[in-house]
């Protein structure tokens, strides 16, 4: 699996993207600017549930799901923070500022739970921060959008 490249969505696709993540992101950024930065991850993850909630989006906290290897199952299962609208991968942070390691994270779950669009959102900084990638299943790239 390649990480994030060069490599590039057409802007209709893009467009597609960004329309259908739009609410998603006004809720993170509505809880980001009512709470405010510098809060523990596990209080803006709580408010999202309420956001989530309240506007009608559906979510599942803590998604869980499990891979296999040589067609064996992993018992341990990896646990994404949200899964949003059925498609999207939620990973919220609260970090002085994303690293790589971060991405790495939310672009493994990607892969492997078969998710295609990631969100990596961290709400610590004063300004807060915001990533959105896509899964291109035919590059088998990540691209950032």
């Amino acid at each position: 699996m390649k990480t994030v490249t060069e490599h590039r969505i057409d802007a209709e696709m893009v467009g597609r993207l960004k329309a259908y993540v739009y609410d998603v992101i006004g809720c993170c950024q509505r809880v980001h600017q009512e709470l405010g930065p510098f809060l523990n991850e596990y209080m803006y993850q709580d408010a999202l549930k309420i956001d989530f909630t309240e506007q009608h989006i559906p979510f599942e906290k803590e998604y869980s799901f499990f891979i296999s290897y040589h067609n064996q199952p992993i018992a341990h299962p990896h646990r994404a923070d949200f899964l949003v609208k059925g498609h999207i991968l939620l990973e919220c942070k609260a970090v002085e500022e994303l690293h790589a390691e971060h991405r790495q994270q939310l672009w493994n779950y990607m892969r492997l739970a078969k998710i295609k669009i990631g969100i990596l959102y961290n709400f610590a900084p004063i300004k807060d921060q915001c990533e959105k990638y896509y899964l291109d299943t035919t590059s088998r790239r990540i691209v950032a959008f």
